[in-house]
């Protein structure tokens, strides 16, 4: 198996193998030697040249984190085979960006007006869906250019909420 695994703003490529006597890993070409354990739901115990690492992930909204020993990693896992996976990499960071809602639901705020300067992963629009707010954050730095939305109306899923510059 193949992975595009970007882990803050360094993208690697990361390849797996299944062995018998555990799994062969290969990062950016660098061969590793690696024991795998799930421990619980969600979490590994890695075993790496005789140093374990507990490694989780965690998915806050459209952030996704992995921890590492209790260091948290923004970090993107990508299969390049999947169709969603090309999309993405092909929209690139150039250009504008839609924020589209993830879910039906109700805008309860706007943070981020028309005009704003924001950066990468800041809060632009607040969704309530099922009596939970969800922070929805631009996926690029840039400026606000246009807000789809106003505060207090309903969206469906899909709908572009903001575009981002």
């Amino acid at each position: 198996m193949i992975y595009e695994v970007k882990v803050a703003d360094k993208t690697h490529r990361v390849e797996l193998l299944k062995s018998a006597d555990g799994w062969r890993c290969k990062v950016d070409g660098i061969d590793l030697s690696l024991d795998a354990v799930s421990t619980q739901e969600g979490v590994l115990s890695i075993l790496i040249d005789g140093k374990s690492y507990e490694v989780k992930q965690e998915n806050i909204g459209a952030e996704s984190n992995i921890v590492v020993s209790g260091v948290r990693f923004p970090a993107q896992v990508r299969d390049p085979r999947s169709l969603r996976s090309r999309r993405s990499a092909a929209s690139g960071g150039e250009g504008p960006k839609k924020l589209l809602a993830p879910m039906p639901g109700k805008v309860v705020r706007i943070l981020a007006p028309v005009g704003s300067a924001v950066e990468h992963g800041q809060g632009v629009v607040v969704i309530e869906a099922m009596k939970m707010q969800n922070e929805l954050k631009s996926p690029k730095n840039g400026t606000v250019k246009k807000i789809n939305v106003t505060e207090g109306s309903a969206v469906e899923a899909g709908q572009p909420l903001a575009e981002i510059e």
